[in-house]
């Protein structure tokens, strides 16, 4: 293997947590390669308006993103575009094939590979994606207010962004496919009591239809009667759940009965030197500023973790303003 493969840190994800952890590793002088298969940035990049990252009040997600990459560039860190298809532990060094047939190895590797929201699969959802279509009610609520929007889901998390909808929108309707909710006994007592909100039993919706503004409406179906009907809409909430991307995640590794990896404090995994941060991790929220405090946690401890493997002092940053 040739000089150029080998790190002491490869990242592999170049969202908000990859990012961050690319830019404090810099910080830590340590050699680090970030390799993100799509778009830099991450699925931020794709949303209209960020109303609740600290420092910016309003900021597109494509501006958001960017900022972010900048500054990982301003801090030298090494970018590539490629997709990591295996990582692959070692007592010393771990692997990190890419679909190129390159092979890094490095001391330690911070995967922050994220997740998707499971989608609905109907006409208009990919389309008007953040033009309507959202699958963060924290996220996007405020552009609703005194709106009228549905909610797609019927378990926690469906309950939670209906009721949270509720204060903003003018109309929160929830469109669910049985007729009982999974969601807890609490949360369905708190959407009886809520006068804003209707539930629509037995209904799917196969279509999201849009104008030159955005989202507009929806086509919905009861799945008892077969029986087809238009809803005049401003948004579109989809909650049917969220799956993590862990297809690298490596054998041995802890994760929870959703596929989330169980870490530490320091967003380590059971095998040393293998972090995991950002939407992968189990977690209480998913938030930006969330996965960016990941990545900054885990580049510190995989500094430390570098720094003890090759017997140097715990300096977990570089001499102040050496990248400023």
């Amino acid at each position: 293997m040739s000089e150029n493969g080998k790190y002491d840190l490869v990242i592999v994800g170049g969202g908000p947590g990859g990012l961050s952890a690319g830019i404090y590793a810099m910080r830590a002088a340590l050699k680090t390669v970030l390799v993100e298969k799509g778009l830099a940035g991450g699925q931020v990049a794709m949303s209209d308006e960020v109303e609740n990252y600290p420092g910016f009040i309003q900021v597109s997600g494509a501006e958001l993103s960017m900022k972010f990459v900048e500054h990982a560039k301003a801090c030298e860190l090494e970018m590539v575009s490629d997709e990591v298809t295996a990582v692959e532990p070692g007592p010393e060094h771990h692997l990190v094939r890419l679909g190129s047939g390159k092979v890094y190895q490095t001391r330690s590797v911070i995967l922050a590979t994220g997740g998707r929201p499971r989608k609905l699969g109907i006409p208009g959802e990919d389309e008007y994606y953040g033009k309507g279509v959202s699958y963060c009610a924290v996220c996007d609520g405020f552009f609703f207010r005194n709106k009228t929007v549905i909610v797609v889901g019927g378990g926690d998390t469906a309950a939670e962004e209906a009721l949270y909808l509720a204060k903003i929108a003018k109309k929160v309707y929830i469109a669910h496919r049985r007729d009982a909710f999974r969601a807890s006994m609490i949360l369905q007592k708190r959407i009886e009591a809520d006068c804003n909100i209707e539930v629509l039993w037995n209904t799917v919706l196969t279509k999201i239809n849009a104008d030159a503004s955005g989202v507009c409406g929806a086509d919905l179906k009861d799945i008892r009667t077969g029986e087809a009907r238009s809803l005049d809409l401003d948004g579109a909430f989809i909650f049917i759940g969220f799956d993590p991307e862990g297809g690298i995640v490596p054998a041995g590794i802890k994760k929870n009965a959703d596929g989330y990896v169980v870490t530490d404090d320091k967003c380590e995994t059971q095998i040393p030197g293998i972090f995991v941060i950002g939407d992968l991790r189990e977690k209480y929220a998913r938030q930006i500023v969330i996965a960016a405090a990941d990545g900054c946690t885990a580049a510190l401890a995989a500094a430390h973790f570098v720094e003890m493997k090759q017997g140097l002092p715990d300096v977990c940053e570089a001499p102040a303003g050496l990248f400023e």
